[in-house]
């Protein structure tokens, strides 16, 4: 993965526009940002090099910058070389330099799309990385080239010739992305929220799944185009699941996601999720080198249930398994640095972060750019123990499909920028589009709790993947949400401590300080706090999606697995 930041000039000359930002509040001059007192005499590139500064922790390898002076733009890209280590340098460019792009993620399909790509240019085409090929989809397909691509991704390209802009984001938003506009009318995208903030007055997040076409200096209004639509988001789907071909697409997903030029590992919790994909990587790396052993990493307190079982996926799949240690109070001191990188004052999001962050600076030190994670199978199979509550198999749907389509909200969300904090890769099988379609396709009887034999959440996955991928006392693990996993004590001292810092009287304003997202407790109001400090824009506030769990499901209000009745350790927090 890596960072980028763009900025287009997209004031307009012609009375008719100049009338129309006006009417939006800007001022329609054609001119350029003016400086500030704090940098005066600065240069567009210079702007945008600084202001793309405070995301180089995401492309620590390289800064590449490419300035447009005539039509006020500039395009810049911090790289993370994964893949097309030696050529792949961005912004990248056609031959002619008419289109440019810079991009964000992996493109799994490259090669395929490379040899479509042969037949297209009628001659070898070799790409200088994964994300190359989008420039020749760009002039086989046009805006259509979003259909075509398989992977994480965000990225924006500049059609110099029609004066054009065109930007996408992947279907689950697995990678980050905003877009704002100044005071002059002019587009501003970025990889993170922080780099956007100084200069623009109206910051949004870029929709998953959409596309934003723009033809800049005209009158036109930005239109996101949604251009991935499936049945299964808006119907309830009746297809029997095959457990077999579920393996497989799962299986395949993983192969895809192994595409790699550098050291990599993976994350193991020694939950259901993240062990069955460290144990289906090293099975599909074992098929060339025999002797291969994969890196597996798992966080928390000391005493932490995952440790326990992270060992017995290691023992078992036989990876160089890591522990990292962390205490208390270096976690309590990660929370202004986790909102900061992270630009969110969701609970459950900062309380699962912290862990996420400690290990990943860990992983760093030993050298790894990139690694594997389970993120996603909790949405796609119902997998938190709230839906043990689902009152029927409508609900449970529906309430899967608004869980997978706020990923980028709060699980996306962590995964990518506390990895990327410190310049590590994190890739999602479970978030391969393949998987999640023919999942989501799937019955929601059959990704239910199972009532036979063994009534626990993501039955089918268990059951899909039961012969000897891992031992059973983790194959049949109830859920531990990753907050909960890394040491109960993580969650019942943050909510202390947060809860310390805001006193009665502080609490009872919260509607009134807060109107949108008003804080329901007070670390909830802790977080919100020192979120404002950081991000005092006003726009800012609304790019965070807050989750709360259905209460109309009987459900308790604090998000941590452990206050749900189901868990086995319930009764401690609701007594």
């Amino acid at each position: 993965m890596c960072g980028i930041f763009a900025i287009f000039g997209n004031a307009c000359n012609n009375p008719e526009c100049q009338q129309q930002q006006s009417a939006n509040g800007f001022n329609g001059e054609s001119k350029m940002i003016k400086t500030t007192n704090e940098f005066p005499g600065e240069t567009l590139r210079e702007m945008a090099y600084r202001c793309s500064t405070k995301q180089r922790h995401r492309g620590p390898d390289k800064t590449g910058i490419i300035e447009f002076k005539e039509e006020n733009s500039v395009m810049v890209h911090e790289r993370l070389r994964i893949i097309g280590v030696a050529h792949g340098d961005q912004p990248l460019q056609n031959d002619n330099g008419n289109i440019t792009l810079i991009a964000n993620g992996e493109i799994y399909n490259f090669i395929k799309l490379s040899n479509e790509l042969s037949a297209f240019y009628k001659k070898p085409y070799e790409p200088r990385s994964d994300c190359d090929v989008i420039i020749g989809l760009y002039e086989k397909y046009g805006d259509d080239l979003v259909h075509h691509l398989t992977g994480m991704y965000a990225f924006v390209l500049y059609d110099r010739k029609n004066n054009k802009t065109l930007a996408a984001r992947c279907p689950f938003g697995i990678i980050s992305m905003y877009i704002g506009e100044d005071v002059h009318g002019n587009i501003w995208i970025a990889s993170e929220m922080k780099c956007l903030v100084e200069k623009c007055p109206y910051v949004q997040n870029f929709p998953i799944g959409s596309l934003f076409s723009h033809q800049l200096g005209t009158s036109n209004k930005w239109k996101f185009i949604k251009y991935f639509k499936e049945d299964w988001i808006t119907k309830v789907p009746q297809l029997k699941v095959d457990l077999v071909h579920f393996r497989e697409t799962l299986e395949s997903a993983v192969r895809s996601h192994l595409q790699c030029e550098v050291s990599f590992g993976a994350l193991l919790s020694g939950g259901v999720d993240s062990s069955l994909i460290s144990s289906i990587a090293t099975k599909i790396m074992r098929e060339k080198n025999p002797n291969f052993k994969l890196q597996t990493f798992s966080v928390g307190l000391t005493g932490a249930p995952d440790f326990k079982y992270s060992q017995i996926v290691a023992d078992y799949i036989g990876s160089e398994h890591h522990e990292i240690h962390f205490t208390v109070e270096e976690g309590l001191d990660c929370i202004r640095d986790i909102i900061y990188h992270l630009e969110t004052y969701d609970i459950t999001t900062i309380r699962a972060s912290i862990p996420m962050y400690i290990m990943m600076r860990y992983i760093k030190s030993r050298g790894l750019k990139m690694v594997l994670s389970g993120e996603g199978a909790d949405e796609i199979l119902g997998g938190y123990l709230y839906f043990h509550s689902a009152p029927n198999a409508e609900e449970f749907h529906y309430e899967t499909v608004s869980r997978v389509l706020h990923l980028w909200s709060n699980d996306c969300l962590r995964a990518n920028k506390s990895s990327l904090a410190w310049g590590v890769e994190l890739r999602v099988p479970f978030l391969d589009t393949n998987f999640v379609n023919y999942s989501m396709s799937v019955r929601p009887e059959d990704r239910m709790i199972s009532t036979d034999e063994k009534k626990i959440e993501k039955f089918i996955l268990r059951k899909a993947f039961s012969m000897n991928y891992l031992p059973d006392e983790v194959l049949w693990r109830q859920k531990e949400q990753f907050s909960d996993g890394v040491g109960y004590n993580w969650i019942d001292t943050i909510r202390t401590y947060a809860s310390s810092h805001i006193n009665d009287d502080e609490f009872e304003k919260a509607k009134e300080l807060y109107p949108f997202n008003t804080p329901l407790s007070k670390e909830g109001f802790y977080y919100r706090k020192i979120f404002e400090r950081i991000f005092p824009n006003q726009s800012c506030v609304k790019t965070v999606k807050q989750w709360i769990p259905r209460q109309d499901w009987g459900c308790a209000l604090d998000p941590s697995g452990r206050a749900q009745l189901v868990h086995v350790a319930s009764k401690k927090i609701n007594e």
